[in-house]
Formats: structure tokens, sequence, C-alpha cells
């Protein structure tokens, strides 16, 4: 799987980098500001993004997110605070809670995989906040 990171924090550019090389997916992409996410998108087409919030650029993560979903590239959000990300989830699949875990990101990243594979009979692992589950719990309490 071809995947791009967005996210400002070098360090954590080069963890979350790490981890997708550890997994055996290969890092095509990356982004520290929207500006940046845009111009690679229009030369590139990732398999998956991962997607962090506040940019360099300022808290354009989720207009990151939207160009995503506009071309079909699946993503998830990894944030400080997934309280900022909208009710829609922007077309995310999920979001992941910073700080995470390295067992944490493992999980998600094999859950991640198998379903930008077609797998979709794979549960969830618990570091992982599903869209649907917001949609639904949101439902609840509106409801």
């Amino acid at each position: 799987m071809n995947v791009m990171i967005v996210e400002d924090e070098m360090l954590l550019a080069m963890e979350l980098e790490s981890e997708v090389e550890m997994a055996g997916h290969q890092v095509v992409g990356m982004a520290v500001s929207q500006t940046q996410a845009r111009k690679y998108l229009q030369e590139n087409r990732p398999d998956f993004a991962f997607v962090d919030i506040h940019l360099q650029d300022g808290p354009t993560g989720i207009d990151v997110g939207r160009d995503l979903a506009a071309v079909g590239v699946p993503f998830v959000f990894v944030s400080g605070n997934i309280k900022r990300i909208p009710d829609n989830f922007a077309g995310a699949l999920g979001a992941i809670e910073k700080p995470y875990t390295v067992n944490g990101m493992k999980n998600a990243l094999a859950y991640i995989s198998a379903v930008v594979a077609g797998d979709f009979d794979v549960e969830p692992p618990a570091s992982l906040v599903l869209a649907e589950d917001v949609a639904t719990a949101s439902l609840r309490r509106h409801g």
C-alpha cells in the first residue's frame, strides 16, 4: 500500500513513516501543510493517507481530508484533539488519537490495510475511532 503522511511535527512523521514501512507498506509522500498535500495529490495518488488536523498553515488538515475524499483516497485523521473533527468526519474512515502507542498504531495500520484491500470482516482495534461509531453515538445523543 502506498501511503501519504500529512503531519507537521517531523518527529511524529518520521515515527509514523517507520511504522508504515515496518508493516510492509511504502511512504510515497510526506506533507507538512495543506499546500504541500494538495501539490502532492495533483501529481500522485496514494492508496491511503494519515492526516493531522493542525498543520504548518493552521488547522487545515480537515480541508486536506476533504481533498482526499473528493478523489477517493481513504484516510484517517491522527490528532491530539479528535473533538475538532466534524461530525461527518470529512470523509475519513476514522481517527487515531495522539499520543498513540506503537502497538496501537500497528493494530490500526493492520486494520486499515485490510479494509483498503477490501476485507471488511476484520475487527477494528481500540486505537482507531471509526467514523460510523462517532456518527452512531452522535445520533444517540441527538435522537
